[in-house]
């Protein structure tokens, strides 16, 4: 039940005793409008609850216009905005967006995109029961790590595997499994700190391992690693510099003589590959990584990596190696808290088993396909393109096609840099930079959001993640395009 509130029955004793209408009493009440026939629609649309709450905010609203001098508004104005209002309400906060930064794998921008077979998957597990923890063959409890492990060990060359929800967790639930209270040797120039604050040292700690830092920056030998080691060691540890390069007069240990110092002592050896990919990407005329099948070879006891960087999948921690030390893993109370969920795991075993094809791999997993689109097929794209933008920024700004550098992204091969063409939006007139800032926030507004970057006093959308399908749906909504208020 609605009630009138204190300043409407001022407002309405102020206009019996005037001859001057009091202009808030023009306002209409909570209850009016919700049995006024042109919110029915919305009542239907958005629920009687909701509507009631935005229309008593844009009541609020419109009486702090009328009391600063300004006019009631009519009821359609009111619907209109109430209808904004509720439209907003409802909208998911986690939205798709056209990611033209030139960053594949972009941190912030949900990283690797999923291949159709494993939205599929996805799906089925969120809307089914499923047998996640259960053994059909033997209609008993079964283990949820033994969905994808088979294809982890198959494809890494692993005798065992387990997935948690991310590979900070995978290097955490590790280091705490085989050195808590005990110390594990790094190399100096392997301290790394990832976006998002992780950081080797922090990670170690919590852990409750304890670091020994062997070695410089830029140079770490063998003898380094063997004169560290004492009664407490428990791990050589070797992490991919994934996001940073260390070049000049330098060295480093090879994994294989790494694996040779710790089994050489009894000890163990694991590596954090980061990214991680599954495949030799040289082979697609990329940079080439290391993968967890070449650190298993070396010798490497346990390796961990991710599922949603370079492999293409969900997020995800991936840790392969040793079946003893994956059993220990396994059991320790921590694997519970960052065990990895059913649509993780059907997402992961969906990717994984696209890599038992890997011809066919470019063209059905997204985060390879975009990363090996050529240089011409983009060009292409963006001059098909360019009639429409212009359109939208005439009088605004020069909008020419230009050749530009794409990067991975996410940590994985920093200083490479994949040749793509861009879209780049230049301001006319005076105060260009902030007419650059406005254009930048306006392609933000659009009902599916354009993530450009600025570079060169000009936004340059990058067309590499633009996928032929979304051609049309992106140029259309430039039809909308408004400059954005300072």
């Amino acid at each position: 039940m609605s009630f009138p509130s204190h300043s409407d029955n001022q407002a309405r004793s102020q206009d019996e005793g005037s001859a001057t209408p009091n202009p808030l009493a023009r306002l209409p009440s909570v209850d009016k409008l919700l049995v006024d026939a042109g919110f029915a629609p919305l009542i239907e649309a958005y629920g009687r609850e909701l509507v009631a709450d935005c229309i008593r905010t844009e009541l609020a609203a419109a009486r702090d216009a009328v009391q600063a001098g300004g006019d009631a508004p009519e009821i359609t104005v009111l619907l209109s905005k109430i209808a904004v209002r509720a439209a907003g309400r409802i909208r998911p906060r986690l939205r798709p967006v056209f990611n033209l930064t030139g960053t594949v794998l972009h941190t912030n921008l949900g990283r690797a995109l999923l291949p159709e077979a494993a939205a599929e998957a996805v799906w089925r597990a969120a809307t089914r029961p499923c047998a996640l923890e259960y053994n059909l063959g033997g209609g008993e409890r079964g283990d949820r790590d033994s969905l994808v492990e088979p294809l982890l060990t198959e494809i890494t060359g692993a005798e065992a595997a387990t997935v948690v929800n991310n590979n900070a967790a995978a290097v955490l639930l590790s280091l705490n499994t085989l050195a808590a209270q005990k110390e594990v040797l790094v190399s100096r120039g392997e301290l790394v700190e990832i976006g998002g604050a992780f950081r080797i040292p922090d990670i170690m700690r919590r852990a409750g391992a304890r670091l020994v830092e062997v070695g410089t920056t830029t140079r770490t030998h063998a003898k380094d690693y063997e004169s560290a080691i004492g009664a407490r060691t428990a791990l050589l540890l070797k992490v991919h510099t994934s996001n940073y390069a260390v070049v000049g007069f330098t060295a480093s240990v090879s994994t294989t003589e790494l694996a040779s110092i710790a089994h050489a002592r009894g000890l163990s050896v694991m590596e954090d590959l980061g990214s991680g990919t599954l495949i030799d990407l040289s082979r697609y005329g990329l940079p080439r990584e290391p993968t967890p099948q070449e650190a298993i070879r070396a010798g490497v006891d346990l390796v961990t990596f991710s599922g949603d960087k370079l492999l293409g999948g969900p997020q995800a921690g991936i840790i392969v190696g040793r079946r003893e030390l994956i059993q220990r893993i396994k059991k320790n109370p921590l694997k519970r808290a960052l065990r990895a969920d059913k649509m993780t795991l059907a997402a992961l075993e969906a990717v994984l088993l696209l890599y038992l094809d890997p011809e066919r791999l470019p063209q059905r997993l997204p985060t390879l396909r975009l990363l090996t689109r050529t240089e011409a097929d983009i060009r292409q794209q963006a001059e098909r393109l360019l009639g429409a933008v212009q359109a939208a920024f005439a009088g605004i700004a020069e909008v020419t096609v230009v050749p530009c550098n794409s990067q991975i992204g996410s940590g994985a091969l920093p200083t490479e840099r994949i040749a793509s063409h861009a879209l780049a939006i230049r301001p006319a007139g005076k105060q260009s930079g902030r007419k650059l800032s406005r254009i930048e926030r306006g392609l933000r507004l659009l009902p599916i959001p354009v993530i450009g970057r600025i570079a060169d006093s000009a936004l340059l959308l990058d067309l590499r993640c633009l996928e032929a399908e979304n051609e049309a749906e992106f140029a259309a909504q430039f039809a909308q395009f408004r400059l954005a208020a300072d």
